[in-house]
C-alpha cells in the first residue's frame, strides 16, 4: 500500500468531507479529510490504482487537486 498527502481545495464542511473519502472509497482506496489544512490522506494500492485516478476522482466531486 501506497500513502500520499494531497492538498484539495474547496472543502469546507462535513458534506465536502463525505464527498471525499465516498469518491475514494468507490474506486478503491481508502481517504482520511483533514478539514482544517485542506489534505486529504490517501491510501491505495498502486497495482491497482494511479494517483491520477485518485486526482480525477476528487476532481469530479467539484473540488481542486494541488
Amino acid at each position: 500500500m501506497k500513502e500520499v498527502t494531497l492538498q484539495v481545495s474547496g472543502m469546507s464542511c462535513q458534506h465536502c468531507v463525505n464527498s471525499v473519502e465516498g469518491s475514494l472509497k468507490e474506486i478503491g482506496a481508502a481517504g482520511k479529510v483533514n478539514l482544517a489544512a485542506n489534505t486529504v490522506a490517501v491510501q491505495f494500492d498502486e497495482s491497482k490504482l494511479t494517483l491520477g485516478a485518485i486526482k480525477e476522482a476528487i476532481e469530479e466531486q467539484g473540488y481542486d487537486v494541488g
